[in-house]
């Protein structure tokens, strides 16, 4: 901090200031955008394969021929024998994951999650490559699961792969594992708004320009690509010929506050039956193949359980499922993927979820104006929003399926009530709870840190006080022993300008080693640097500076003088947050206990 052993071997220490602007953009930023248009365009190849993969899986399957054309598990003629199906799947999943890698159990987008916030951003080649097999596999056997985790995991490996090829930083390998998980959904669902909104709602943790531009440029890659390797155009186009109004909207809110309790049971349902798995005296590895005999009994009920089921999705917004179908993807697809979801296997939750609220508000639309079409569409909206906590995503994701942006007012009204009711009855969302469970916690909430917008000046304690440059070694020894209220002081000269600190280590050094006789603190602190800030700078420049540092007080001083006009503390910056957040919970008529302002 001062004059101790190490402050001898630092460098220039000033803040070298530099003016505050909104926000922290470099020219990075396009070298991020250009690797991005590579990473979008292997997103999109990646969903082409994935998509593939699943086609070839459900042919092997179900039908005995090696074939990439789409196929309906419902048209399978295996009848009883269908049980043994799923159970053969997850079998050879258990096995992928126990000598391949653990990592593609599960739905992949909680594994992201980590990898951003935890691994630094790093996904390994062989999850790049065993996730979408084993979600193939997975699915084409009868999971009852959808391609957008997998994808996300993929898509996101090749982002980080190619980001670790050029050795960037962490923060710049999250901006492309994001752009490749986005991309990767556009793909899927040709629904490149949504993806944006997912990446800002759920993966990136921030809102910066250096993330925000590169993913939008993979998305549009990646959109671009999809009528040529894919499909064009909405996933399920529907238009329903409506005028929204006050009852409409009014019956969306209701409408997504039971999508959240819906939401809210099954992501409980989920961890228990996890927790049911854990207990049992079986290795890990064959706990899917558990969960694909309780995939197949489903299927033995209706088959329509199995798979991804986009076809039933398209049938639920047309309103030409049968009601039966739709209590059988209401329960009976509940019940079979949590229970094969929470045995380890590798599938996805957002076609499932999809599938489980399109159901609910299809039902219930048999009884309300609109028809169950429409209900269906705000049910799926609710479920996502309420399991995700992703309500923009939500929201856009449900019109950008059908292409009927008209409904969008209806789709926010289902999912800001569905997201309102979840984040009250759930402590953790579906996909934040497994990584809670791992010891980690995750916070989703955005706010503006107090010391990124206040600046020195503001917070800092002007006029401290300073040492003359003219005080010998004994002097400050004398002082320090009696009088020094702080561990260190600014040295000024006969102008006030700032030439170093003194602190009680260093009088404590001099006073056991000997110091030169008569020297001063001028002669004494001629070879050493000390940290200082402008009073213009943000504090947390100031408090990068004293973790690099270690120096607990930072002098301010004039720019163009060199006087020191203030000191900066620890404590100040302590009792700033401090401040920010009792002001933050203040209620009306309500005033918190002052802090101590003393300085430390």
């Amino acid at each position: 901090m001062t004059m101790s052993p190490a402050a001898h071997s630092l460098p220039a220490l000033s803040s070298s200031h530099r003016p505050l602007a909104d926000h922290s953009a470099n020219w990075r930023m396009l070298l991020l955008a250009a690797a991005a248009l590579v990473v979008g365009s292997g997103g999109a190849f990646g969903a082409w394969v994935l998509i593939k993969a699943i086609a070839i899986a459900t042919n092997l399957f179900w039908f005995g021929r090696l074939d990439g054309s789409p196929a309906a598990i419902v048209d399978n003629a295996l009848g009883v024998w269908l049980v043994v199906v799923p159970a053969i799947g997850s079998l050879i999943v258990g096995l992928m994951a126990r000598f391949g890698s653990d990592k593609i159990r599960g739905h992949g987008i909680p594994e992201a999650i980590e990898a951003i916030l935890y691994g630094e951003s790093r996904l390994s080649l062989k999850v790049a490559l065993l996730k979408p097999l084993s979600s193939a596999i997975s699915i084409g056997s009868g999971g009852p699961f959808g391609a957008e985790g997998p994808i996300i995991m993929t898509g996101g490996a090749i982002g980080s792969l190619f980001a670790q090829s050029f050795q960037l930083s962490a923060a710049e390998r999250k901006t492309l594992l994001v752009a490749g998980a986005a991309a990767g959904m556009t793909a899927i669902f040709g629904s490149p708004m949504a993806a944006i909104l997912l990446a800002i709602e759920v993966l990136l943790f921030e809102w910066k320009p250096r993330s925000f531009v590169p993913v939008v440029i993979a998305v549009l890659v990646s959109f671009l690509w999809r009528p040529v390797l894919i499909e064009s155009g909405p996933m399920f186009p529907v238009h329903h010929a409506m005028e929204l109004n006050a009852e409409l909207l009014g019956i969306a809110l209701v409408m997504g506050a039971l999508a959240g309790l819906q939401a809210a049971v099954l992501s409980n349902g989920l961890y228990r039956v996890e927790d049911i798995f854990a207990r049992l005296p079986l290795h890990w590895m064959w706990w899917p193949a558990l969960g694909g005999i309780a995939v197949g009994i489903g299927g033995l009920c209706d088959a329509h359980v199995l798979g991804a089921g986009y076809e039933s999705i398209r049938a639920l917004l047309d309103g030409s499922l049968v009601i039966r179908v739709a209590v059988a993807l209401l329960v009976v697809k509940a019940l079979v993927w949590l229970i094969a979801l929470g045995s380890g296997t590798s599938g996805g939750v957002l076609a499932p979820l999809l599938l489980m609220g399109g159901a609910l508000g299809f039902l219930l639309g048999q009884m309300l104006p609109g028809g169950g079409a429409l209900w269906a569409l705000a049910g799926m909206a609710g479920i996502l929003s309420g399991a995700m906590r992703a309500p923009l995503t939500a929201a856009l994701f449900a019109v950008e399926l059908t292409g009927d942006f008209a409904m969008l007012p209806l789709t926010m009204a289902a999912s800001a009530s569905a997201y309102g009711v979840s984040v009250l009855v759930m402590r953790r969302s579906i996909l934040t709870e497994k990584i809670a469970r791992r010891g980690r916690h995750v916070l989703q909430e955005y706010t503006v840190d107090p010391l990124d917008f206040l600046q020195a000046e503001q917070v800092m304690t002007p006029a401290p006080h300073t040492l003359p440059a003219t005080m010998t070694a004994a002097e400050a020894c004398a002082f320090f022993g009696e009088e020094g209220r702080h561990r260190s002081y600014p040295v000024v000269d006969d102008e006030g300008r700032l030439l170093g600190m003194v602190s009680r280590l260093d009088a404590l050094r001099w006073q056991v080693g000997g110091a030169p006789a008569g020297a001063t603190m001028a002669e004494m602190l001629s070879d050493v640097s000390v940290p200082s800030g402008n009073p213009k700078d943000a504090i947390s420049r100031i408090a990068d500076m004293m973790v690099d540092t270690g120096c607990g007080r930072i002098p301010i001083v004039d720019p163009a003088s060199r006087r020191v006009i203030g000191i900066l503390t620890r404590h100040d910056l302590l009792k700033t947050r401090h401040a920010h957040r009792s002001a933050e919970n203040l209620r009306s008529g309500r005033h918190p206990k002052p802090a101590n302002l003393s300085h430390g």
